[in-house]
């Protein structure tokens, strides 16, 4: 009996590790998309009827950032203490991270400029992500433990 309860112990903590993994590889791909997107040549941008903004472009692309990276140490973490400096750290390094992108264009781009109006639309994706994890956190931790069942 002892033996089964640990194989039960060790297939729960495997399927947990890959749920993470899986958040891990996804916002990893998202970073790097975005950053590759942020530096290359891109034409207009529109979809069928519907022109957005560069600005709303900017707020959607670190909302998800945001919602990506906090959703993966959601699931990396055990314990819902970490919740809120998790979230911190995710916020202030997407932050960082337009800010570094905007650097970046400025000085190896000529097709690009620096824009403080993009640093701004940024921050108010990656801000109401991050307000609204806060405001769903019960939610969320609700979330991951039905997953953790199915994983």
């Amino acid at each position: 009996m002892p033996a089964n309860w640990m194989i039960c112990y060790l297939l729960k903590n495997i399927k947990k590790l890959l749920a993470a993994k899986l958040l891990l590889i996804v916002a990893s791909v998202y970073t790097g998309f975005l950053t590759l997107t942020s530096l290359i040549k891109i034409g207009k941008i529109s979809v069928g009827e519907f022109n957005p903004t560069d600005k709303l472009l900017h707020f959607a692309a670190y909302f998800g950032l945001v919602l990506i990276w906090q959703l993966y140490f959601i699931f990396r973490e055990d314990k819902i203490g970490k919740f809120k400096p998790n979230l911190f750290k995710v916020l202030l390094g997407s932050l960082a991270f337009g800010i570094f992108i905007e650097v970046l264009q400025g000085l190896f781009t000529t097709y690009r400029t620096p824009d403080w109006n993009d640093v701004l639309a940024n921050s108010f994706g990656a801000g109401t992500a991050a307000i609204l994890f806060f405001v769903f956190k019960n939610n969320l931790q609700r979330l991951k433990t039905k997953i953790n069942l199915i994983f």
